[in-house]
Protein backbone atom coordinates (compact mmCIF):
# COMPACT_ATOMS: atom_id res chain seq x y z
CA UNK A 1 0.00 0.00 0.00
CA UNK A 2 1.72 3.00 -1.40
CA UNK A 3 2.30 6.33 0.35
CA UNK A 4 1.34 9.40 -1.85
CA UNK A 5 0.58 12.12 0.74
CA UNK A 6 1.87 12.27 4.05
CA UNK A 7 1.17 14.93 7.03
CA UNK A 8 3.06 15.55 10.09
CA UNK A 9 1.38 17.50 13.21
CA UNK A 10 4.85 18.57 14.72
CA UNK A 11 3.82 19.15 18.32
CA UNK A 12 6.30 19.47 21.53
CA UNK A 13 8.74 21.98 20.85
CA UNK A 14 7.88 23.80 23.55
CA UNK A 15 7.78 21.26 26.35
CA UNK A 16 11.05 19.59 24.31
CA UNK A 17 12.79 22.89 25.26
CA UNK A 18 11.31 23.48 28.88
CA UNK A 19 12.22 19.69 29.34
CA UNK A 20 16.34 20.32 28.32
CA UNK A 21 15.78 24.01 30.20
CA UNK A 22 15.96 26.10 27.15
CA UNK A 23 14.23 28.71 25.76
CA UNK A 24 10.86 28.57 23.91
CA UNK A 25 11.89 29.64 20.88
CA UNK A 26 15.13 27.43 20.82
CA UNK A 27 12.42 24.35 20.94
CA UNK A 28 10.63 26.39 17.58
CA UNK A 29 14.15 26.66 16.25
CA UNK A 30 15.09 22.82 16.54
CA UNK A 31 10.85 21.78 15.16
CA UNK A 32 12.10 23.96 11.99
CA UNK A 33 15.42 22.28 11.46
CA UNK A 34 13.37 18.82 12.09
CA UNK A 35 11.54 19.08 9.53
CA UNK A 36 14.16 19.30 7.05
CA UNK A 37 15.23 15.78 8.37
CA UNK A 38 11.85 14.72 7.82
CA UNK A 39 11.77 15.75 4.42
CA UNK A 40 14.65 13.83 3.05
CA UNK A 41 13.76 10.65 4.70
CA UNK A 42 10.38 11.01 3.31
CA UNK A 43 11.69 11.92 -0.02
CA UNK A 44 13.84 8.71 0.43
CA UNK A 45 10.82 7.10 0.53
CA UNK A 46 9.68 7.95 -2.87
CA UNK A 47 6.54 9.61 -0.90
CA UNK A 48 5.30 12.84 -3.55
CA UNK A 49 3.45 15.01 -1.19
CA UNK A 50 4.50 16.07 2.52
CA UNK A 51 2.94 18.50 4.50
CA UNK A 52 3.82 19.56 7.47
CA UNK A 53 1.46 22.28 10.18
CA UNK A 54 3.85 24.68 10.85
CA UNK A 55 1.79 27.46 12.24
CA UNK A 56 -2.32 27.29 12.89
CA UNK A 57 -4.90 30.03 13.79
CA UNK A 58 -4.49 29.47 16.88
CA UNK A 59 -0.98 29.96 17.66
CA UNK A 60 -1.28 33.68 16.82
CA UNK A 61 -2.67 33.57 20.14
CA UNK A 62 0.32 33.05 22.07
CA UNK A 63 2.35 35.45 24.57
CA UNK A 64 3.52 38.16 22.07
CA UNK A 65 6.89 37.72 22.69
CA UNK A 66 6.82 34.38 21.83
CA UNK A 67 5.05 34.70 18.75
CA UNK A 68 7.48 37.93 17.89
CA UNK A 69 10.05 35.13 18.25
CA UNK A 70 8.83 32.36 15.94
CA UNK A 71 8.18 35.23 13.24
CA UNK A 72 11.83 35.96 13.41
CA UNK A 73 12.69 32.22 13.30
CA UNK A 74 10.95 31.41 10.34
CA UNK A 75 12.64 34.86 8.74
CA UNK A 76 15.79 33.09 9.59
CA UNK A 77 15.14 29.74 8.85
CA UNK A 78 13.03 30.52 5.75
CA UNK A 79 16.97 32.62 4.56
CA UNK A 80 18.38 29.19 5.50
CA UNK A 81 16.48 26.95 2.86
CA UNK A 82 17.10 29.42 0.20
CA UNK A 83 20.82 29.38 1.18
CA UNK A 84 21.23 25.55 1.57
CA UNK A 85 18.20 23.10 0.28
CA UNK A 86 18.77 21.73 -2.80
CA UNK A 87 14.99 21.80 -4.45
CA UNK A 88 16.51 22.20 -7.66
CA UNK A 89 17.99 19.29 -7.26
CA UNK A 90 15.20 16.94 -6.13
CA UNK A 91 12.79 18.75 -7.96
CA UNK A 92 10.72 19.61 -4.91
CA UNK A 93 8.07 22.62 -5.64
CA UNK A 94 7.26 24.74 -2.38
CA UNK A 95 3.49 25.74 -1.10
CA UNK A 96 2.88 27.72 1.82
CA UNK A 97 -0.71 26.79 2.66
CA UNK A 98 -3.22 29.48 4.70
CA UNK A 99 -3.44 33.16 5.94
CA UNK A 100 0.21 34.27 4.88
CA UNK A 101 -1.18 38.06 4.59
CA UNK A 102 -1.48 37.58 8.70
CA UNK A 103 2.44 37.52 9.07
CA UNK A 104 5.42 40.18 8.63
CA UNK A 105 6.35 41.46 5.28
CA UNK A 106 9.54 39.97 5.14
CA UNK A 107 8.38 36.46 6.06
CA UNK A 108 6.01 37.10 3.31
CA UNK A 109 8.48 37.74 0.86
CA UNK A 110 10.22 35.12 2.31
CA UNK A 111 8.04 32.26 1.43
CA UNK A 112 6.71 34.24 -1.84
CA UNK A 113 10.74 33.62 -3.33
CA UNK A 114 10.58 29.89 -2.49
CA UNK A 115 7.49 29.43 -3.89
CA UNK A 116 8.51 31.32 -7.06
CA UNK A 117 11.79 29.41 -7.38
CA UNK A 118 10.11 26.34 -6.83
CA UNK A 119 6.91 26.68 -9.08
CA UNK A 120 8.38 24.74 -11.81
CA UNK A 121 9.27 21.67 -10.22
CA UNK A 122 6.82 18.61 -9.71
CA UNK A 123 8.89 15.47 -8.38
CA UNK A 124 7.61 15.91 -5.11
CA UNK A 125 5.56 18.67 -3.72
CA UNK A 126 6.56 20.03 -0.18
CA UNK A 127 3.83 21.80 1.63
CA UNK A 128 3.55 24.20 4.98
CA UNK A 129 0.73 24.63 6.53
CA UNK A 130 1.04 28.34 7.93
CA UNK A 131 -1.49 30.48 9.67
CA UNK A 132 -3.71 27.53 9.10
CA UNK A 133 -7.04 26.15 10.87
CA UNK A 134 -9.58 24.10 9.78
CA UNK A 135 -12.31 26.27 10.70
CA UNK A 136 -10.80 29.07 9.17
CA UNK A 137 -10.66 27.44 5.99
CA UNK A 138 -13.94 26.23 6.24
CA UNK A 139 -15.45 29.63 6.79
CA UNK A 140 -13.13 30.64 4.08
CA UNK A 141 -14.55 28.77 1.71
CA UNK A 142 -18.09 29.52 2.85
CA UNK A 143 -17.32 33.38 2.13
CA UNK A 144 -15.97 32.88 -1.35
CA UNK A 145 -18.82 30.42 -2.52
CA UNK A 146 -21.48 33.15 -1.00
CA UNK A 147 -19.82 35.75 -3.06
CA UNK A 148 -20.14 33.94 -6.41
CA UNK A 149 -23.17 32.27 -6.06
CA UNK A 150 -26.97 32.98 -5.90
CA UNK A 151 -29.51 31.48 -4.60
CA UNK A 152 -30.47 30.34 -8.09
CA UNK A 153 -27.10 28.31 -7.85
CA UNK A 154 -27.41 26.84 -4.51
CA UNK A 155 -28.00 23.48 -6.28
CA UNK A 156 -25.05 23.50 -8.00
CA UNK A 157 -22.72 23.66 -5.40
CA UNK A 158 -20.92 20.03 -4.31
CA UNK A 159 -17.51 18.75 -3.22
CA UNK A 160 -15.83 19.82 -6.29
CA UNK A 161 -16.93 23.47 -6.17
CA UNK A 162 -15.90 23.82 -2.38
CA UNK A 163 -12.53 22.17 -2.78
CA UNK A 164 -12.11 25.07 -5.49
CA UNK A 165 -12.46 27.46 -2.66
CA UNK A 166 -10.49 25.65 0.14
CA UNK A 167 -6.91 26.64 1.31
CA UNK A 168 -5.72 23.08 0.44
CA UNK A 169 -8.29 22.62 -2.78
CA UNK A 170 -5.53 21.27 -5.00
CA UNK A 171 -3.93 19.00 -2.10
CA UNK A 172 -4.29 14.98 -2.30
CA UNK A 173 -5.76 14.01 0.80
CA UNK A 174 -3.36 12.68 3.26
CA UNK A 175 -3.09 9.12 3.49
CA UNK A 176 -1.05 9.31 6.78
CA UNK A 177 -0.74 12.16 9.25
CA UNK A 178 1.09 11.59 12.16
CA UNK A 179 1.61 14.02 15.12
CA UNK A 180 4.13 13.42 17.75
CA UNK A 181 4.04 14.85 21.67
CA UNK A 182 1.11 12.08 22.49
CA UNK A 183 -1.29 14.05 21.54
CA UNK A 184 -4.13 12.18 19.85
CA UNK A 185 -5.71 14.68 18.03
CA UNK A 186 -5.79 16.56 15.02
CA UNK A 187 -6.69 19.99 16.61
CA UNK A 188 -8.44 20.71 13.61
CA UNK A 189 -5.91 20.21 10.65
CA UNK A 190 -7.27 19.70 7.36
CA UNK A 191 -10.92 18.61 8.61
CA UNK A 192 -12.50 17.74 5.07
CA UNK A 193 -9.71 15.75 3.66
CA UNK A 194 -8.55 13.46 6.40
CA UNK A 195 -11.83 12.11 7.11
CA UNK A 196 -9.67 8.81 5.54
CA UNK A 197 -6.69 9.44 6.64
CA UNK A 198 -4.79 6.66 8.65
CA UNK A 199 -3.44 8.53 11.83
CA UNK A 200 -0.49 7.54 13.77
CA UNK A 201 0.23 9.16 16.88
CA UNK A 202 3.60 9.52 18.40
CA UNK A 203 4.21 9.69 21.89
CA UNK A 204 7.79 12.01 21.52
CA UNK A 205 7.83 15.64 21.79
CA UNK A 206 9.22 16.46 17.58
CA UNK A 207 12.69 17.51 18.17
CA UNK A 208 13.21 13.83 19.12
CA UNK A 209 11.35 12.15 16.70
CA UNK A 210 13.70 9.96 14.92
CA UNK A 211 13.89 7.72 11.38
CA UNK A 212 13.42 4.66 13.90
CA UNK A 213 10.42 6.59 14.92
CA UNK A 214 9.26 7.41 11.20
CA UNK A 215 9.80 3.66 9.66
CA UNK A 216 8.20 3.04 12.68
CA UNK A 217 4.92 4.25 11.46
CA UNK A 218 5.23 3.74 7.73
CA UNK A 219 5.70 0.10 8.90
CA UNK A 220 2.17 0.17 10.97
CA UNK A 221 0.37 1.82 7.98
CA UNK A 222 1.54 -0.61 5.62
CA UNK A 223 -0.45 -2.78 7.96
CA UNK A 224 -3.70 -1.91 8.24
CA UNK A 225 -6.86 -2.37 6.03
CA UNK A 226 -8.06 0.61 4.05
CA UNK A 227 -11.77 0.46 3.07
CA UNK A 228 -12.65 4.01 3.04
CA UNK A 229 -15.98 3.47 4.34
CA UNK A 230 -16.63 0.53 2.28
Amino acid sequence: MKISHIAFIPDGNRRWAKAHGLSVIKGHEKGIDKMGEVLKWCQQEGIKTISFWAFSTENFNRDKEEVSLLFKAFKNRLQKVLEEAKFEKSKTKVRFVGQKELFPKEVQKGMELIEKKTQKYSDFYLNFFIGYGGKAEIIHAIKGILKDYSKADVDKINEQVLEKYLWSGNLPEPDLIIRTSGEQRLSGFLPLKSCYSELYFCKKYWPDFTYEDFYKALKDFHKRVRRWGR
